[in-house]
């Protein structure tokens, strides 16, 4: 058997994340980006649209993380002209080269994390006082990656 390496040693070099993976997971790991992501997997969708798909999340978060993924030049925001005026997002070529990596981690999530269980149904009214976590899941997407 081998001696493993001591820290001073000068052959010992430190373990570190390949520093383009830390930053896209960085990236695509901020809440709601992935997510967002892979709602537009399905094509073009409006704000509205993707509010409804994308449950849990504030108007204003969605704004924010929309502005953020077209920054970054994954997603693209386009004005058309009305009445009435409609915005459209959809991803850029850069966030379609994402997709074989988000098909990988669909696949990896199917085989290896439990389930999000449904939340229970209760017909009694939930006061205002009580606290309780929401989870975060998104409705599902039915597309094709």
């Amino acid at each position: 058997m081998g001696t493993v390496p001591s820290p001073s040693d000068p052959c010992h070099e430190p373990r570190a994340c390949d520093g383009a993976l830390a930053r896209a997971f960085g990236f695509l790991g901020k809440r709601w980006n992935g997510v967002i992501l892979g709602t537009l997997t399905a094509g073009p969708a409006g704000f509205s649209e993707l509010r409804r798909a994308v449950s849990g999340i504030s108007d204003s978060v969605l704004s924010e993380r929309l502005t953020e993924l077209a920054k970054a030049g994954v997603v693209q925001r386009t004005v058309h002209d009305g009445p009435p005026v409609g915005v459209v997002y959809q991803l850029t070529e850069a966030g379609q080269a994402l997709l074989p990596a988000m098909r990988e981690l669909t696949t990896w999530a199917n085989e290896n994390l439990p389930p999000v269980p449904a939340e229970p149904v209760s017909a009694e009214p939930v006061s205002s006082d009580a606290v309780r976590a929401e989870p975060v899941r998104a409705e599902p997407v039915r597309a094709e990656l």
